[in-house]
């Protein structure tokens, strides 16, 4: 077995430290952690069998005894309970004996089965919804995490353009989802952000798109968006190939796609508000006739999830900070003829941004 440790180390200390400041200003006596990311984030273990509950002066991670190496290793200086079943009986005896008042959940994370039999168990304990108190947190990364993105990145775009050089007309959406997926791994990656969208000619044309067993044509454009898992983090990227020429009608698209991609990239800075970037973009695909085909948001937020904040979108209030990591993505769907989405991942900066993917479109 692993030597445990009592030395938290960098970058947990902060994050715990930060959470532990968030509990004090909402007057809560601890935070239930049930996320498997969340648990990441703050602990750096990975068994998906886990729990932490965070107090002022103590750090507890309950698992289970397949994960008791695992916890060892990854975590050895927070507290280890091994619990023979996952059940909220034992959840409920760890927070009954901290003695604790009001211990914070986020609600997006628990059952309401669960937080019905915890409400009972944990008497005189009280159970307190906090959403939104450690999604924030992880929206603005520090060094270590972007690096583990321009990894992810890197990956995502080796595969690509390997890709391009086994592709052939005949190879079905599928097979090349699958043969993506396999290129990244060979890579380094753990595997793919998500299953790979892979659209050919006409099924472009629907933003979330399940690859199957449509041939791939010469005669019609291919849409890939894809990423890559790499030491937990994602990259999510989207380009068109066109194996021949391009048809006038999605020629004329994509050259409105791309000027909506790049005008957003380059209004992307630190304060500005997230919708304000969406805007830009849908100014763009407005004023070409296709606002009605622009179906989605700009973009969102990646990190240790393909989805996280913020949101780039109409209707967003988030505000872009240093350190986030955001996608943009603008794109045009017409019904019966294709569509074209172009997306590549942006940190915000101190002063701007920098595009740290490099694909050309």
């Amino acid at each position: 077995m692993s030597k445990r440790s009592s030395t938290m180390p960098q970058p947990s200390q902060d994050r715990v430290s930060r959470l532990r400041a968030e509990l004090k200003s909402r007057r809560l006596d601890a935070f239930l952690i049930q996320d498997r990311i969340d648990q990441y984030w703050l602990t750096g273990f990975t068994g998906e069998s886990g729990q932490v509950l965070v107090t002022p002066d103590c750090v507890t991670l309950l698992t289970d005894g397949r994960f008791d190496e695992t916890a060892d290793t990854e975590a050895p200086w927070a507290r280890k309970i091994l619990r023979k079943k996952r059940s909220p009986q034992e959840t409920a005896q760890q927070i009954k004996r901290s003695k604790l008042g009001r211990v914070g959940f986020e609600p997006a994370h628990m059952p309401v089965s669960l937080f019905a039999d915890l409400t009972k168990l944990v008497r005189p304990a009280k159970l307190v919804a906090a959403s939104g108190l450690i999604g924030p947190m992880r929206s603005s990364k520090d060094a270590g995490e972007i690096e583990r993105i321009r990894n992810a990145i890197r990956i995502a775009e080796q595969a690509y353009l390997q890709l391009q050089g086994w592709l052939k007309p005949g190879m079905t959406e599928a097979y090349v989802g699958g043969r993506l997926t396999f290129e990244m791994q060979q890579l380094g990656a753990q595997g793919s952000a998500f299953d790979p969208i892979v659209a050919s000619g006409k099924t472009a044309s629907l933003p979330h798109y399940e690859p199957g067993s449509r041939p791939i044509s010469r005669a019609e454009g291919l849409l890939i968006d894809w990423g890559a898992r790499a030491g937990w983090y994602v990259s999510d990227l989207t380009r068109v190939i066109w194996p021949g020429s391009i048809p006038s009608k999605l020629g004329k698209v994509y050259d409105v796609v791309r000027e909506a991609h790049d005008r957003a990239i380059e209004a992307v800075r630190p304060g500005l508000k997230a919708s304000a970037i969406d805007a830009v973009a849908r100014g763009v695909i407005r004023k070409a006739g296709f606002d009605k085909q622009f179906t989605h948001a700009l973009g969102h937020g990646i990190g240790l999830a393909v989805h996280e904040a913020p949101r780039l979108g109409q209707k967003s209030d988030d505000v872009l900070k240093p350190g986030m990591v955001v996608t943009i993505e603008p794109g045009i769907y017409l019904p019966g003829v294709g569509g074209v989405r172009l997306e590549d991942d942006v940190l915000v900066t101190e002063t701007g941004y920098e595009k740290l993917s490099s694909l050309p479109c």
